[in-house]
């Protein structure tokens, strides 16, 4: 499932765009995030947080944005999505956040 993500210009301290990646073990759509963040981190500036999502901070994060299923990703504190991750859907997103090279 996608939902509509705004924009947002807030970093974290050391300038990064914050993500949150709440995942289940073996999970082969967890797995595809990760490989996803990590070909996107060459391209942006990312601070990539896993959270598992049995984990008491990961079921009050699933709560607290109606996460259905893993993996969750949130960007900069909002939900992004949460299933199968959209490589190209992020890409832009995070272009729209911060440009490469800006």
């Amino acid at each position: 499932m996608v939902k509509p993500l705004q924009a947002s210009r807030r970093l974290d301290e050391t300038g990064r765009t914050e993500i949150i990646l709440l995942t289940e073990p073996r999970s082969e759509q967890c797995d595809r995030a990760k490989e996803i963040l990590h070909y996107l981190s060459a391209e942006f500036e990312l601070s990539v947080t896993e959270v598992p999502l049995v984990s008491d901070e990961g079921r009050s994060l699933a709560i607290e944005h109606a996460i259905l299923t893993a993996p969750g990703l949130l960007v900069d504190g909002v939900l992004f999505s949460y299933g199968k991750v959209d490589e190209n859907r992020l890409r832009m997103t995070l272009a729209s956040i911060r440009p490469i090279g800006g």
